[in-house]
């Protein structure tokens, strides 16, 4: 193959299919100078299909770059084709200028990246160290599939999403390669805004694509955050329902690609958590100490009971709990006739801080070591087969 003698630690070799000569042109320029790519064949026009297999065949390249602003139908028609191909290249889209439209479009037919002219040398050295990351990550063989971990709260503002970040973050700490933090409250998902995330492709993209999702456009799909991989909820609120199929097309690829798939849900009482809540390894359910807060959460361990749900599978997490309150874990249980995980203390000003800088909570204080303690139990009892024990109080 041409491609035998590039080193492949810092290049990639592609098929280049272009018909804006000049967009060619330019990125042959650009390429030529960081011999970041290397062109085994350059198309002039958009090819068949059956023509583009011959040339992925007889080439094997790393990479196609495909012009998407000549034909953007036409360009979008060959990205899907070449993304579902078995063991098939990853797809570069490269356009004549940035364009929010082409870019969501290129990504959602299945481009792992988006280059656009004039080719700047930095952005284009990422976009390489992240394919060339991909295919490191993708051998082609089985890999054990990754636990799913769900937390949901028995009423708004409870504190689900903020124990779901920070988990995700102390798992991650913990020694897990990959992490994903998943924002399935598309009405009122705050994760983006929590951890200041300027991202285009939501959860919801993820969702509507999940029979199309794969490795190779992956990468270039998610949004991430000190070490932790994110999809989060879209900007605009989204408020009809979702097919069962789809959440778990999402979260059984995830699996495949992750050590752990935090999910952050809306109120347990919604169809998009009930749907999800079956499909986790381990479920939460997040209430504080007030009366109305404990009076649905043992209405939720009820309503989950009654729908199939093993207690072994769920959990009660007390949040925000004031050592006045004088709650013990044997009281909690005994109201929610189920394990009580943890009581999480009420650190307002260490957790105003680290949301108003979009940073993980160290555990340096009260509410750190809390939540680093119920990661480990989780992340224990994840590789032991059991159910994680409850934290003492």
């Amino acid at each position: 193959m041409q491609g035998s003698t590039t080193n492949r630690a810092s290049s990639l070799s592609a098929i280049l299919v272009a018909p804006d000569r000049t967009l060619a042109f330019d990125f042959g320029e650009a390429c030529a100078k960081d011999a970041t790519f290397e062109i085994l064949m350059d198309l002039k026009s958009y090819p068949s299909e059956q023509t583009l297999e011959i040339r992925v065949r007889q080439l094997q390249p790393d990479v196609a770059l495909v012009d998407v602003a000549s034909d953007p139908i036409a360009a979008c028609q060959i990205i899907g084709y070449l993304a579902r191909l078995d063991s098939g290249p990853s797809v570069v889209a490269l356009d004549a200028r940035s364009d929010s439209d082409s870019i969501l479009r290129s990504l959602r037919a299945g481009a792992s990246e988006y280059l656009y002219a004039p080719f700047d040398p930095a952005n284009t050295a990422e976009a390489v160290v992240r394919l060339l990351r991909l295919r490191r990550s993708d051998p082609g063989g089985e890999r054990e599939l990754g636990a799913v971990c769900a937390f949901s709260s028995v009423k708004p503002g409870s504190g689900a999403s903020t124990l779901a970040t920070q988990c995700a973050f102390a798992l991650r700490r913990s020694g897990a390669r990959r992490v994903l933090l998943f924002d399935l409250d598309l009405m009122g998902g705050t994760i983006g805004f929590y951890l200041k995330l300027n991202h285009t492709f939501s959860a919801l993209d993820a969702l509507e694509g999940a029979d199309r999702l794969n490795a190779s456009s992956w990468t270039s799909r998610i949004a991430s955050a000190n070490g932790v991989d994110i999809l989060p909820a879209p900007l605009a609120p989204w408020a009809e329902n979702l097919e069962m199929t789809r959440i778990q097309g999402v979260i059984d690829f995830a699996r495949t690609m992750y050590d752990w798939v935090i999910c952050d849900l809306p109120v347990i009482f919604q169809r998009t958590s009930l749907m999800t809540v079956p499909q986790a390894d381990r479920a939460f359910l997040v209430s504080t100490a007030e009366l109305p807060s404990l009076n649905l959460a043992r209405r939720s361990v009820i309503m989950l009971e009654q729908l199939g749900f093993p207690k072994e599978r769920f959990n009660v997490v007390l949040n925000r709990l004031n050592r006045r309150d004088g709650i013990t874990r044997g009281d909690m249980e005994k109201l929610f006739n189920c394990p009580v995980q943890a009581s999480v203390p009420n650190d307002y000003f260490s957790l105003h801080r680290v949301v108003t800088l979009g940073q993980p909570l160290a555990a340096d204080c009260e509410l750190g070591k809390s939540i680093e303690n119920l990661a480990a139990r989780i992340a224990s009892a994840a590789a032991t087969g059991r159910t994680a024990p409850a934290l003492d109080k």
